[in-house]
């Protein structure tokens, strides 16, 4: 079977929202979040729309490049993680992408807004980072050089008394240094290739430690949702799930299993059951109707009382 060619502009590792990221999303319209909780996940949510607009600069580039989307990797019993990741023939460029906005000035130990608030100089973790890989490239017997910067993607955000030697690209910056970032010369090899298979493999799926509010299944709010609006006022009629606020229509299937993969990532530990997703969907009429979705859908373990899908 002939190999089909990989497009330049087509990430090596392509991103996808974490665990993390999708667990705050169903908590936040499932409980009532505290104020700091609230702020962490839209933090989360800010964080990746950012990391998304990044993508769609680096997927312009032309020169041979591979594109490492969203690392988390270990290096000397320590985590890392690097938001966007380019291999060129002689350099591994990490970016540290923060989606800032308003107006802040710099600070050695702080990025200070004019309302007086700190928040933690992004350069500290982009040399932690730095190292960090530096020493696994090492490890793992590569000579590239890193180089590393902080990307301000945001277009509404200022930064003033920046040093100029600082690895810093703002926004008015960031299109003049795409430009320069594609006209690196860079021919790519099997070694190159090779180790950004290594670095995936060295992926791990979440950092070891993980905030999240305190939740079990007793005090989640239940019931099936809107794709659209995350509003709980649907109804069912015939086949299809209509939102009784913004209207939009879903295919009952489509809408049960929706709710399903939400209740597998709040409760991995649970088994998937006709009764218990039956009490999780609420608006779904019958427990046979329930049934006939999932046995379509999934496959079925054991016999009777005691089956349950996987």
């Amino acid at each position: 079977m002939m190999e089909v060619e990989r497009t330049w502009d087509m990430p090596f590792k392509a991103r996808s929202e974490s665990l993390v990221l999708k667990t705050l999303r169903i908590l936040s319209k499932r409980m009532k979040l505290t104020a700091d909780e609230q702020r962490y996940y839209l933090n989360q949510e800010k964080g990746y729309e950012g990391e998304v607009q990044f993508d769609l600069l680096t997927e312009k580039l032309q020169h041979s490049c591979h594109i490492l989307n969203d690392l988390q990797l270990e290096s000397n019993k320590s985590s890392f993680q690097l938001d966007s990741s380019l291999i060129f023939q002689e350099t591994y460029n990490l970016f540290e992408v923060k989606n800032f906005e308003g107006e802040y000035i710099y600070d050695t130990e702080y990025l200070k807004t004019l309302g007086g608030w700190d928040t933690q100089n992004p350069l500290d973790q982009l040399k932690r980072s730095k190292l960090l890989l530096s020493q696994l490239l090492q490890s793992l017997g590569s000579k590239l050089t890193v180089e590393a910067y902080v990307i301000f993607i945001n277009p509404q955000f200022t930064l003033y008394q920046t040093p100029p030697d600082l690895p810093f690209i703002l926004p008015t910056q960031l299109h003049r240094f795409m430009k320069k970032l594609d006209q690196k010369s860079s021919q790519l090899n099997q070694s190159h290739k090779n180790l950004a298979d290594k670095l995936i493999s060295l992926h791990q799926l979440e950092p070891p430690k993980i905030q999240l509010p305190t939740y079990k299944y007793e005090t989640v709010k239940k019931g099936m949702t809107c794709s659209k609006c995350d509003s709980f006022s649907v109804t069912i009629s015939g086949k299809k799930l209509i939102c009784n606020k913004c209207g939009v229509e879903e295919l009952i299937t489509v809408a049960v299993m929706r709710n399903v993969e939400e209740f597998r990532i709040l409760f991995p530990e649970f088994k998937i059951t006709t009764n218990i997703i039956h009490e999780w969907c609420g608006v779904v009429d019958s427990r046979k109707r329930v049934s006939r979705i999932l046995g379509k859908n999934l496959k079925i373990n054991g016999l009777g009382q005691w089956a349950f899908y996987e």
